[in-house]
């Protein structure tokens, strides 16, 4: 029965012995591929409310509901991707083919989000954006979900699962805060009439070139520098081996992720999680701009603080992982790395900080935010890591490889709750009467001050929460260890089994 179970749904890799270690250069590629949606979520999290708020003049609610609308799309897109990709079989497995195919629209798609034609009204710029943001969330998730559902694939070791993990949260980051800081110290020129480089509607035609070609670069190289390991990457099982599944068959395993408890709990941080991730994406230029009032190239300067902090992040999370357990480690690094992060705003509020021009704000906030960002990171990296561990809780459950499934869903949610995070953000601008294309020389301090009194508990509370939810998480290094285990023992003994039936002449019928 086992033997049996173990071979449906998807086919094993190349025996153990057959495999050869990832080398070096495959995993720097599989952990290049971050930077792609990495840009697509700087550019999409914090530039475009700015972009069509203050620059176009699009009252922020618009904005936000447009955003949050797009999970509509991803709640269809993204299960029925991570599924197909699944059951998909072809000679470059069941990832790559769709990892290719997301380069062209991806790019195409993002980088016409930036330029609606003239003449609409604000509710027809919402419509545009909602379209444009969708497909391109859509294109990306092609590419994303199958690379992150290879990591299971790439090593069942539970640590090196967290290493592998932490150098693609390191492209990520360098994608987010190396586009950002490029952009904010040579596309975002300031100017006599725009002495705030982020306000020049001008720029924004470089910067959308730029997002896309680096979207596109990075999308090929993840797929090109994993395509040496197809061969031992978990294959769908040929065709006619297993019974046909139906539309209603399908839909019940995509939704059957949602009865595991491991799974659940992780979604459930997700959500609270990165929605706080969308709401402070979606802000913190506003921070940066009206309260403290930097220029292109002190925003420059502090975008660096999250890339020092990744390069902490990377070594520091698989040693907490191994110290505190993954568990642990998440939840503790969330909220005491959030606390630290909304200092200087909770300071500034009680008129505290450092005021906009004193020189010590630049190198304190670059502190505090590379503190911040790193305990962040690690939060992040342990919890991708419990993902790829809930594959095998769940194979051994189902008899099911269902990686593509997981990371769909998580994928979904990651989306969603950034959208729903910018949502947030616009009724957070709406609730504090913000207005639209103020000038930072001359907004009055009590708007400012309206912002921050909505947004820190918004943010403090979304953390916490999330982070309670992880306490139902029950994945441990050794109930791991057991799983895989199990596993292996199905896989050899389904072996032993095909090589009984091709002795005897084929499987009996």
């Amino acid at each position: 029965m086992n033997a049996t179970r173990a071979a449906q749904g998807d086919a094993p890799a190349a025996e153990t012995a057959a495999v050869p270690p990832v080398t070096l250069g495959t995993r720097l590629s599989y952990g290049a591929g971050a930077m792609a949606n990495g840009i697509k979520g700087a550019a999409f999290s914090s530039y475009l409310m700015l972009y069509f708020n203050q620059v176009i003049g699009v009252p922020a609610a618009i904005v936000g509901t447009a955003l949050a609308c797009t999970l509509l799309v991803d709640a269809i897109v993204d299960p029925f991707l991570g599924r197909w990709a699944d059951v998909t079989r072809s000679r470059w497995g069941r990832r790559h083919p769709f990892m290719y195919a997301a380069a062209v629209p991806t790019t195409i798609f993002f980088f016409l989000t930036w330029f609606p034609p003239d003449g609409l009204s604000h509710v027809q710029l919402g419509f545009w954006i909602f379209a444009f943001a969708a497909t391109t969330r859509a294109a990306i998730s092609a590419f994303e979900i199958n690379a992150s559902a290879m990591a299971p694939e790439l090593t069942g070791d539970y640590n090196e699962r967290t290493r592998l993990f932490s150098l693609r949260y390191w492209f990520g980051y360098a994608g987010v805060y190396g586009f950002t800081a490029f952009s904010l110290a040579f596309i975002f020129i300031e100017s006599p009439e725009y002495p705030r480089g982020q306000l020049n509607p001008a720029s924004y035609a470089n910067f959308a070139a730029l997002g896309a070609v680096l979207i596109f670069i990075a999308i090929l190289i993840c797929a090109a520098g994993t395509h040496n390991r197809i061969p031992y990457l978990r294959q769908a099982a040929p065709a006619g081996s297993t019974p046909k599944l139906r539309l209603r068959d399908h839909l019940a395993e995509m939704f059957a992720a949602f009865r595991n408890r491991a799974f659940l709990a992780i979604f459930g941080f997700g959500v609270f999680k990165y929605t706080a991730i969308g709401l402070y994406s979606a802000t913190t230029l506003y921070f940066s701009t009206f309260l403290f009032k930097l220029d292109t190239t002190q925003l420059a300067l502090l975008t660096l603080d999250s890339f020092v902090a990744a390069t902490i992040a990377a070594p520091l999370a698989p040693i907490f992982s191994r110290w505190l357990g993954k568990r642990t480690s998440s939840m503790v690094f969330a909220v005491l790395g959030v606390a630290i992060g909304l200092s200087p705003l909770l300071l500034s509020l009680l008129g505290l900080f450092f005021v906009p021009g004193d020189p010590l704000l630049v190198p304190t906030l670059f502190v505090i935010g590379a503190v911040y960002g790193a305990m962040v990171a690690v939060s992040l990296i342990n919890t991708s890591s419990m993902l790829a561990d809930v594959v095998e809780e769940s194979a051994v459950e189902t008899g099911r490889h269902t990686a593509g499934t997981f990371f769909a869903a998580s994928s979904f949610m990651q989306q969603c709750s950034n959208a729903l995070g910018i949502f947030v953000a616009g009724l957070v601008l709406a609730w504090s009467e913000f207005p639209e294309q103020a000038d930072p020389a001359t907004i009055a301090r009590p708007v400012v001050d309206s912002l921050l009194l909505h947004y820190i508990p918004t943010s403090i509370s979304l953390w916490t929460i999330g982070a309670l939810i992880l306490v139902f998480y029950p994945i441990t290094r050794a109930r791991h260890e057991r799983n895989m285990e199990i596993l292996r023992a199905r896989e050899a003994e389904a072996r032993e089994q095909e090589q009984r039936d091709a002795a005897l002449g084929g499987p009996a019928r």
